[in-house]
């Protein structure tokens, strides 16, 4: 007979994969409404904000519900601690697919410029990483967490140069500059997307090996700290 612990636990596991499906698909639609100038695919992920906030507010009483009601140990408490983690950034990246979607709506046309960026690469990119980062996830794999890491660099590379060049197509006609900045500002949000799939990765690789993959230079890690 399962213990009502245990019951919880699985309870905490299903509501943070079903928040990764939300977010997913908040981040997809917001992603596509800016390369396909559609406003109505961004008011679609400004309306399913409210459920990613519902999720946030359950993951976070289920954590607290099993840190007072029992005395977790081992991986039960690495999960319930990176669980906290792991949806205050899902929350977070909820909120970064609603700054993109009302980017996409400041649009005043379609920017021509486009075809002059690597959009659709970084996107690309920072989309792959979300999906490994929940994929590690949903099967407990350490291995496809620390592969999202590895990634975080292309990307921030990629923005940085895609950044210089909407400077010089802001320089080349002043009425490219209101577009201009509003992709800019969907790049840094993209580059922050992937950031928080990295962290999410990172607490992935922490409740399953037990080691810790923050701030460090490499990804050797033979020399973390174990508290198994």
């Amino acid at each position: 007979m399962e213990r009502p612990f245990d019951i919880q636990i699985e309870k905490l596991r299903t509501k943070i994969i079903k928040m990764c499906s939300i977010v997913d698909e908040q981040v997809g639609l917001s992603i596509n409404s800016i390369l396909n100038y559609d406003k109505s695919l961004a008011d679609l992920v400004i309306e399913i904000e409210e459920k990613v906030d519902r999720f946030d507010v359950k993951i976070e009483r289920i954590c607290q519900k099993l840190f007072a009601l029992n005395q977790p140990v081992a991986m039960d408490l690495r999960l319930i601690m990176s669980a906290l983690k792991i949806n205050s950034s899902l929350e977070r990246m909820g909120d970064l697919a609603v700054n993109i979607a009302r980017n996409s709506k400041d649009l005043k046309n379609p920017p021509g410029f486009m075809q002059r960026l690597n959009f659709e690469e970084i996107a690309r990119i920072a989309r792959e990483m979300i999906k490994k980062s929940f994929d590690s996830f949903i099967n407990s794999d350490a291995e496809l967490a620390k592969s999202v890491i590895s990634s975080d660099n292309q990307l921030d590379e990629f923005v940085k140069v895609n950044s210089k060049i909407l400077i010089e197509i802001m320089k080349e006609k002043a009425e490219n500059i209101e577009n201009a900045l509003i992709i800019h500002s969907v790049l840094q949000e993209i580059e922050r997307l992937g950031d928080h799939a990295v962290n999410i990765s990172e607490e992935v690789y922490f409740i399953i090996k037990a080691q810790s993959l923050k701030h460090r230079g490499d990804l050797d890690i033979e020399d973390s700290w174990n508290i198994e």
